[in-house]
């Protein structure tokens, strides 16, 4: 048997095969495969095994831990999504919603880094990227939220309103929003309006210190000097108990706003509206100095200006217009000036308190406003009715407001207003003796503040009254000027009918003047009357019978078996 050849073959080494090489993570690409690797895993313990590299990335490059990074991942899969539901988050990986549950310390932690924004509602929580996140993973890099270190105060403001901002838009409830400007308060400490917050915060209640700093918000940011309840019901969602608690201490004045001066009622031509408030100077002055609120006068809200008041020309009887020209020479600002330095350099008062008495429609209120627009000055017109309050002691609160406010006016105004007590019946009335009833001595307090306000009056008051013969004999004293206004004379009343109705001749408008002992008020309500008439049936004149006949319709007693309104007494 042929005996086969063998012969060798040379081996030819073989290369080792090299391990494939991973391609470098960036923080997306690294998101990006723990949302593939996690769908369908129900977030299970060999998910995490599974994808512990790309975890280990962003938990180093971003100081995460391991649920962190993946709850981030699964969030930055939905980053264009404006209303996230965690439900759909649970849907991505397929688990129940309650799995997710879970991990809420864990998204709170990613809310609180400012990764995600949260927002409430009544019925659901969802969350949402600002695009500064979404730009920062983009350029593989943590995001590193906006320096809360400001300038000034201005600046502060605007982070504070940036606050109350999210939550209006449900971003932050009542623990979220104190959280937040803690940390803000905290990066500004060289700011006084800070320091005064934190010095609030370690004596005050948590609830009262946030009511405080909304209340500055809403003056600075909204120039809002008239917060009602309904401005701040939502600040303690969801504790709507605190609101209550709130709202009953402000309703009563015992909230440590008021009690400490800060805030106060808004206060209306003397009338406190316990629904309303306001900061007080003193908080603006010493809270709120950096801010730099323009300087107002006491606000317009209520104050008649000179010149929006119409020109009119009155008419007097002899005795009444001397008076009335000498008090509108006096009050020229000029000689008013003149003639108070001169009172000042002899020790007395530099207060002008006049008295304008008679009886209903004799020009007595015209005749302030006619002052006024002569002399320049505008008036705070004072509704003495309305300082009336029901609650104990606040009439009296009301009073002394009223005063404060004209005060504000004088120490501000370039000239000096005029303080109007229209219709002051009720306050100059005579003082009840011995009163126990508490309406009594409500008004006794009343006139009793009127009285020692009259006394350092450095201004001018004016107070109107039909009933002058019940004026107490305390406030007669300090009425300075004391005008009493009668019904016109003759010659009065027929100017004043040919004014207001210019085509009556002289003779007919005599015929007027002469039946009717009418005041300048009820001539004005016929011309009134009989202007309707012309425009309801297209007439331009009446005729003197005609206007006979409105002037008895005006006087109740004239008419035929006409009868004194009351009780009548056989």
């Amino acid at each position: 048997m042929r005996q086969l050849k063998q012969t060798r073959t040379a081996e030819v080494p073989q290369e080792k095969p090299q391990p494939k090489r991973r391609k470098a993570l960036t923080l997306l690409s690294a998101m990006e495969e723990i949302v593939e690797r996690a769908e369908g895993s129900k977030l299970s313990d060999e998910f995490f095994k599974e994808a512990k590299r790309p975890i280990a990335f962003v938990c180093k490059r971003l100081d995460l831990t391991p649920a962190q990074s993946v709850l981030l991942a699964l969030f930055m899969n939905r980053c264009y999504d404006s209303r996230i539901l965690l439900s759909e988050l649970a849907g991505d990986v397929s688990c129940r919603t309650i799995r997710i549950f879970q991990y809420a310390a864990d998204i709170d932690v990613l809310v609180q880094r400012q990764y995600l924004r949260c927002r409430k509602d009544s019925r659901s929580t969802s969350y949402y990227f600002t695009s500064g996140v979404v730009d920062a993973l983009k350029q593989n890099r943590p995001y590193e939220p906006p320096s809360l270190r400001v300038e000034n105060a201005d600046e502060l403001f605007a982070g504070i309103e940036n606050v109350f901002d999210r939550q209006s838009d449900d971003e932050l409830d009542y623990e979220g929003v104190c959280r937040e400007l803690d940390v803000l308060f905290q990066a500004n400490t060289h700011l006084e309006f800070v320091l005064w917050m934190r010095a609030v915060r370690d004596n005050w209640l948590e609830r009262d210190w946030l009511l405080l700093v909304y209340f500055c918000h809403l003056c600075v940011n909204n120039d809002d000097n008239n917060i009602g309840f309904h401005d701040f019901d939502h600040l303690f969602n969801p504790r709507k108990e605190v609101y209550r608690w709130a709202r009953r201490e402000l309703e009563r004045g015992d909230h440590a706003m008021q009690q400490d001066g800060w805030v106060e009622y808004v206060n209306d031509d003397g009338l406190a509206d316990r629904s309303c408030f306001k900061l007080t100077d003193k908080a603006k002055q010493e809270l709120l100095a950096e801010v730099g609120l323009p300087q107002r006068q006491a606000s317009d809200k209520g104050l008649l200006h000179h010149d929006t008041l119409p020109a009119k020309t009155l008419y007097y009887n002899e005795r009444e217009r001397r008076q009335v020209e000498e008090l509108a020479s006096l009050l020229m600002p000029d000689r008013f000036d003149d003639i108070r330095r001169s009172l000042e350099s002899r020790g007395m008062r530099k207060g002008f308190a006049c008295l304008f008495h008679g009886a209903p429609g004799t020009g007595k209120t015209e005749t302030v406003y006619q002052l006024a627009k002569r002399t320049g000055r505008h008036i705070m017109e004072v509704n003495v009715e309305e300082i009336k309050s029901m609650w104990v002691g606040a009439s009296e609160k009301n009073i002394k407001a009223v005063f404060d406010r004209y005060r504000a006016y004088v120490d501000k105004a370039e000239r000096i207003p005029i303080l109007l007590f229209n219709e002051a019946d009720a306050i100059i009335g005579k003082r009840q003796e011995g009163a126990e009833r508490a309406v009594d001595k409500m008004e006794n307090s009343i006139q009793n503040i009127i009285l020692q306000e009259m006394e350092r009056l450095d201004g001018i008051l004016i107070a109107t009254t039909n009933l002058a013969q019940n004026m107490d004999k305390a406030f007669e004293r300090r009425f300075l000027y004391k005008i009493a206004f009668d019904k016109p004379c003759l010659e009065a009343k027929q100017a004043i009918w040919q004014s207001m109705l210019p085509e009556l001749g002289d003779r007919e408008a005599r015929t007027l003047a002469t039946r009717y002992d009418f005041s300048g008020g009820q001539i004005e309500n016929v011309a009134r009357k009989r202007t309707v008439q012309c425009i309801l049936y297209n007439r331009d004149t009446a005729t003197l019978d005609e206007l006979t006949a409105l002037c008895d319709s005006e006087n109740i007693n004239s008419r035929p078996g006409s009868r004194p309104i009351g009780y009548h007494v056989a």
